[in-house]
């Protein structure tokens, strides 16, 4: 089996070296890179092109965002590991296209199985931070991008707005198919189909974006 190539970028010199002892002693991990900024992270994607980019947010000059933006929607997923105070930084680094969010202090396992998680094409997200994080989507007045969204999500099917509530509760792919007594590959498809109606990446963007849509229609 081939391993799941690892770039980690952290400014703390020991949370680096610790990240990648951690990362390394898993036998279906390798860490390819690892670096202390964002343009050194941009450029390593560039040379290794890595699996997964485990990012830290607040680095020096290019902060964890923008590379995020620059790496995004290439072949490399980005991985945002964050601490509590940050959450308005994590929807933003959500919004620059990455995959999921942990917190810093998190078990190892978990963090491993994050990237995991985040190389096999879905997402993941920190339950720690994630209500303080949806506090923030509560809506103001509507963006265009919010009409837009609104739009799209109108051409969504019954089944295909259920699971969308169900994705915004934080449930799983099994675990929607428990509540519905569906199969989990009808899951799967109805997931599919809402990303490319949505026009959005991953379930993590569905959970924000659904969480935005019913605070607009409650509003």
């Amino acid at each position: 089996m081939t391993a799941i190539r690892v770039l980690v970028c952290d400014d703390e010199q020991l949370l680096r070296e610790a990240l990648v002892r951690l990362v390394g002693a898993a036998d279906d991990l390798t860490v390819v890179a690892a670096v202390g900024d964002g343009a050194a992270a941009v450029a390593a994607v560039a040379e290794h092109r890595p699996d997964v980019v485990l990012m830290d947010i607040r680095l020096p000059g290019m902060d964890g965002i923008e590379a995020t933006r620059r790496i995004a929607g290439g072949h490399s997923r980005v991985l945002i590991l964050t601490t509590y105070d940050l959450d308005s930084y994590v929807y933003a680094g959500l919004q620059a296209g990455a995959s999921g969010f942990l917190l810093k202090d998190a078990p190892g396992e978990r963090i491993r199985d994050g990237i995991r998680i985040v190389a096999a094409g879905q997402s993941v997200l920190a339950p720690e931070a994630t209500t303080r994080m949806i506090e923030a989507l509560q809506p103001t007045l509507p963006t265009d991008a919010d009409r837009a969204l609104l739009a799209a999500a109108d051409r969504l099917t019954e089944r295909e707005r259920e699971v969308c509530e169900l994705i915004a509760e934080g449930l799983s792919n099994d675990e929607i198919a428990r509540r519905l007594v569906i199969s989990r590959y009808t899951v799967k498809v109805h997931v599919s189909s809402i990303l490319a109606k949505l026009g959005l990446p991953d379930r993590v963007h569905v959970l924000l974006s659904w969480t935005r849509l019913r605070g607009l229609r409650l509003s």
